[in-house]
């Protein structure tokens, strides 16, 4: 039996633009089969949080542009659960709106606030992480976070710093560090009480709420004022006229970095935030040359550890070709090296600048 103050928030509402061609603001990489299991990314995680949080109860946030997109993937979802942003203002304004319509709800929730675009192999491993902070939440007034044990100095994710002495499996949070350079982030590995911030939130809802009215004032005063009308039919007005006076800000910077009352739990699952095609190709199978491929059929010569995507499993020749990603979609079609996936934002910009915004 699913326990009824377990809720969720999906957090739906991202471009994914280093995704490019495949994730365009139209359609956007969670709205994706991009592993070529059958199932989108969000389908996935919607699935993962179902098997502990009754599905009545997990709500997507997401931009107003992908409402019909979120229907369509997920048919069994209400219109209750589906609280979409008019405009983008980062992940504070909109995790505070959705807690306060939790809140008024159920006062007893707790809740996890999860990204839609994440890979999890062990599923199982995943809901007893929930479960353990679900229980220490309800219990204790804390912020949680769950961290990644770092496998490499990754200098694309932001560290987590946690007190070495406790012995706990729940550590107490010393502080949250920003995306380091290579050096620094040999140096968090080496003193071993370092985590990669995935993004992943545990709290009650009392806790998260008291938490943005004492570090976030003016936020909190304006979502606020729409107390009186969450969950009914003049909601939506009051969402439009004042959620683009929110500041642009990130859940990590308005409470979790100056908040003391913060935890993390060491995962014991693997993860991969499938931030680009280099991490979708390190999460895939490959063939016997080191070529990683979804919805094509390839004939490859003196060709390796190349990602190659096609829709209609198109036939695709590759020969001479090492550590390229190759992606053909309907009007694009991109060949860019794997060292160089971070400039796909930048490439992105420069064909949108050129021959039109649509293509992006």
């Amino acid at each position: 039996m699913q326990n009824k103050n377990y809720y969720a928030i999906l957090m739906a509402g991202g471009v994914g633009s280093r995704f490019w061609p495949v994730s365009t603001e139209e359609f956007p990489k969670q709205f994706h089969d991009m592993l070529g299991t059958g199932d989108t990314l969000i389908q996935k995680t919607f699935h993962r949080l179902s098997q502990l949080i009754p599905k009545e109860n997990i709500f997507i946030l997401t931009n107003e542009r992908y409402n019909d997109l979120v229907f369509e993937q997920l048919p069994e979802v209400t219109k209750r659960q589906v609280v979409l942003e008019p405009a983008m203002r980062n992940t504070a304004p909109c995790i505070l709106y959705a807690s306060l319509k939790i809140q008024k709800e159920n006062k007893d929730a707790v809740m996890i606030v999860a990204p839609s675009d994440h890979w999890i192999e062990d599923e199982n491993a995943f809901t007893q992480n929930v479960q353990d902070a679900f229980n220490f939440c309800t219990e204790h007034d804390a912020l949680m976070t769950l961290g990644i044990q770092p496998t490499f100095p990754n200098t694309g994710y932001g560290y987590i710093e946690f007190d070495n002495a406790s012995m706990e499996s729940i550590k107490s949070v010393e502080q949250f560090r920003e995306k380091p350079d290579y050096e620094t982030a040999k140096g968090f590995l080496a003193q071993g009480n370092f985590l990669w911030n995935a993004g992943i939130f545990m709290w009650s809802v009392n806790s998260v709420i008291e938490a943005f009215k004492n570090n976030q004032p003016e936020l909190y005063d304006l979502f606020y004022q729409g107390c009186e009308i969450y969950n009914t039919d003049f909601e939506d007005d009051f969402v439009r006229d004042n959620y683009g006076k929110a500041e642009n800000i990130s859940v990590d910077y308005a409470i979790m970095e100056r908040s003391k009352n913060v935890y993390v739990l060491p995962a014991t699952f693997d993860w991969n935030d499938l931030g680009t095609w280099g991490s979708l190709y390190d999460k895939l199978d490959k063939d016997n040359n080191g070529n990683a491929v979804v919805n094509a059929q390839t004939l490859t010569e003196d060709a390796s550890g190349n990602m190659i995507r096609t829709k209609n499993n198109k036939v695709v020749v590759v020969d001479g070709i090492e550590d390229y990603i190759i992606v053909d979609k309907d009007e694009v079609l991109l060949i860019f090296p794997k060292t160089k996936e971070q400039d796909i934002k930048k490439v992105l910009q420069k064909v949108k600048d050129k021959f039109g915004e649509h293509y992006g």
